[in-house]
């Protein structure tokens, strides 16, 4: 028996209880600790543990509830969780027995676990996993428009723009690309843990006047490839199946009959899955260059063109400022990997430290790595906090680094700015601060994007992208796949950041 341990014991009791004993009783804990010394001592510290446990957890409850007024139960007004319910009668003997057994076991795993720095992100490369650093590599280095200022947004124009490979072919017309963009990062799709489906390992379609044209034979091949992988590997076995035999009538139908080239068949094909399953992270990919029959690290020349092109790109911290009343402004149009941008974004937040409140503009985020999203939610809060991820279990790399060292924003109000275009990981983002009551969201619904998961080849030039897991959420039974994240303030995105810095300035000068 160990202080650590009867501190988790502790907090079986209710929380007024600890509130008005927790010293008091870690007090007598070390005295004993500290006084009882031998084999026997501590074997009877043990058992007046366990029996003032079952004796006292009831009579813990019974005087909670006596002295507690019936707490605000249903939900707050955006239709989220209060989590302050509270049972009108005593819990049974039977329940407390059963609820203290449990939770005492899964504090001794949860312990274990995070001992032994369990992660389920897995190796480039390995399993058919994709490699999410060469997704982004391909795609930085595609020519990119002029820069052309949209309403509402804070890009700076003119911003340098990456250098693409002359023999770089044109983008894929399946990957989800916004139609508003004008910058090649809002065209960039890797969500909150670098595994996406539509983030496809160097998938070049090339000249598609050059493609062979596809016949019946070879279109049936594909679609009974993804058939197949659809009900082996897709997380939801029920979805998977409608979906399948969506694609099996579309066929016998004849609707694929006028997809005659390989680029154009694949795009049909995502479009028939994701009528049905309204997951934007089902997709078919064609490659006119043979698919490896296993994903392959990137080069180092490749790593090397992406960390100068997140260089050029400032690591696409598009902005930061201090507004009017002391209001910190940080536009953030993706999450690069720590590795090659975590000085920048420690930079900005420095920036942004001594501001009154904070904005962070996410209209334009297209996702990104999962460690600058816990990277840029660690200084939001004074201690560890778990962020959601829909996309595997819970992992040690999913909490917060809280507190940051010398940081002063853990208490500041926090403000985002969402739009139709806010995806994947920066949905991520949004949606744990808004479930944590961490911040206000400003603006419209995100576009959806939640889960994602692995490339799987189905031929020499076709493969898909599958989401196979999905963890519980601690929020609810639905996160926002398909149906995007919504906005506590609802405005048009143009007019998001002038609605949140009034909120900003009313509950600042307010205080």
């Amino acid at each position: 028996m160990s202080e650590k341990i009867y501190t988790r014991l502790l907090r079986l009791y209710p929380s007024s209880f600890r509130k008005r004993y927790e010293d008091e009783a870690l007090q007598l804990i070390r005295d004993r600790l500290r006084d009882e010394t031998g084999f026997f001592k501590k074997a009877r510290l043990g058992w007046d543990l366990v029996t003032d446990a079952f004796a006292g957890l009831p009579q813990a409850y019974r005087n909670s509830c006596s002295v507690t007024v019936e707490a605000a139960a249903s939900v707050n007004a955006d239709g989220t969780p209060s989590f302050r319910v509270l049972d009108k009668e005593p819990l049974g003997r039977g329940s407390i027995l059963i609820g203290g057994t449990l939770s005492l076991a899964t504090i001794v795993a949860f312990g274990f676990l995070m001992s032994r720095s369990i992660g389920f992100v897995p190796l480039p490369g390995s399993n058919g996993r994709i490699s999410p650093i060469e997704s982004v590599i391909e795609r930085l280095n595609r020519p990119t428009p002029p820069d052309t200022p949209e309403a509402g947004s804070e890009t700076t124009a003119g911003s340098p723009s990456v250098e693409a490979s002359e023999s770089q072919p044109a983008p894929s017309a399946a990957l989800p690309v916004n139609a508003k963009s004008r910058d090649f990062a809002r065209s960039v799709t890797v969500p909150a843990n670098g595994l996406t489906a539509s983030a496809v390992p160097t998938i070049l379609r090339g000249d598609m006047a050059t493609e062979a044209s596809l016949d019946e034979a070879e279109r049936q091949r594909v679609i009974t490839g993804a058939m197949q992988n659809l009900k082996q590997h897709y997380f939801d076995r029920e979805v998977a199946q409608e979906t399948a035999d969506a694609l099996l009538a579309h066929e016998k139908s004849g609707d694929d009959d006028a997809a005659k080239d390989g680029a154009a068949f694949a795009d049909l094909l995502t479009r028939q899955m994701r009528d049905v399953s309204h997951d934007m992270h089902l997709v078919v990919e064609y490659s006119q260059e043979t698919l490896p029959e296993h994903p392959q690290e990137p080069a180092p020349e490749s790593l090397a063109r992406y960390r100068k092109a997140m260089q050029q790109q400032n690591c696409m911290f598009r902005k930061t400022a201090i507004l009017s009343h002391n209001i910190g402004f940080l536009k953030l149009d993706f999450f690069p990997d720590i590795s090659v941008c975590g000085s920048t974004a420690t930079a900005a937040m420095a920036d942004l430290n001594h501001a009154s409140a904070i904005i962070i503009d996410l209209r334009d985020n297209s996702g990104g790595f999962p460690n600058m999203v816990m990277l840029i939610a660690s200084y939001l809060f004074d201690h560890p906090e778990y962020m959601y991820s829909p996309r595997g279990a819970p992992a040690e790399e999913l909490w917060t680094h809280s507190p940051v060292p010398g940081n002063t924003l853990a208490d500041k109000p926090v403000y985002l700015l969402t739009s139709a275009s806010t995806w994947s990981g920066a949905e991520q983002f949004a949606y744990d601060l808004k479930m944590l009551k961490r911040a206000t969201l400003v603006g419209e619904t995100t576009r959806g994007g939640a889960h994602a998961g692995v490339f799987r080849r189905i031929d020499d030039h076709f493969g898909m992208g599958i989401p196979e897991q999905k963890a519980d959420n601690p929020f609810g039974k639905a996160d926002w796949e398909g149906v995007g994240v919504e906005p506590d303030v609802k405005v048009s995105a143009a007019d998001a950041l002038e609605t949140a810095e009034k909120l900003a300035v009313a509950r600042v000068d307010g205080r």
